[in-house]
């Protein structure tokens, strides 16, 4: 099967549900290399994959802040050679951190990571008020960076919601160059989350 990026238009959408519902049903390995702010997502992705904590994220950052703002509080910085390489040696599922262009260092972004890695892009939105315009400026970002967007899944937002239905809708007419158009109910669990996968290569 086709390894996958996984990304996002920010933080909180949903990158690391996904992920783990994607792994856990297809039985898949995946990782969150930089984890900022503590380990809880990447919990999550051990619990679905039955990975150690140093396989899925070397990389950890105390302050729950941006890679590179929270790799400089700590004296470090992000290695993007050494971060591509240490993917592209995988196989399966890599979150990412934030959004498209959350900055890894000081003149690169999450979009020089995934172009580096050059896998077929999963990009999670949500169905939030002012969620179209962020799905639709992320999905210019990739398209400008020759990355393919294999899927775009809408994962139901908590607060100010604007309907699943009506957020596939209106995105519709703009991502006909995009292969799935995914909505996801809120699930009370990753094991629960059902969704049509048949894209998978």
């Amino acid at each position: 099967m086709t390894s996958y990026f996984v990304t996002s238009t920010g933080t909180g959408i949903g990158k690391t549900f996904v992920t783990a519902a994607l792994a856990h049903q297809h039985g898949l390995a995946a990782y969150k290399p930089i984890s900022c702010g503590g380990t809880e997502d990447a919990e999550v992705l051990m619990a679905a994959t039955g990975q150690g904590l140093e396989t899925t994220s070397p990389w950890r950052y105390a302050a729950p802040l941006t890679p590179s703002m929270a790799a400089a509080k700590e004296g470090k910085s992000v290695n993007l050679p050494g971060l591509i390489a240490w993917s592209k040696s995988r196989s399966g599922l890599i979150e990412g951190v934030g959004g498209v262009m959350a900055p890894l260092t000081e003149k690169e972004t999450i979009v020089d990571w995934m172009k580096g890695v050059n896998w077929p892009v999963i990009l999670v939105v949500g169905s939030y008020l002012g969620s179209l315009s962020h799905t639709l400026t992320a999905l210019e970002v990739l398209k400008a960076n020759k990355l393919r967007t294999a899927a775009i899944i809408i994962s139901e937002s908590v607060e100010n919601n604007i309907g699943l239905r009506e957020t596939r809708d209106a995105l519709a007419s703009f991502t006909k160059h995009v292969p799935q158009l995914i909505t996801l109910p809120r699930a009370t669990s990753w094991k629960q989350a059902e969704m049509d996968t048949e894209w998978m290569e």
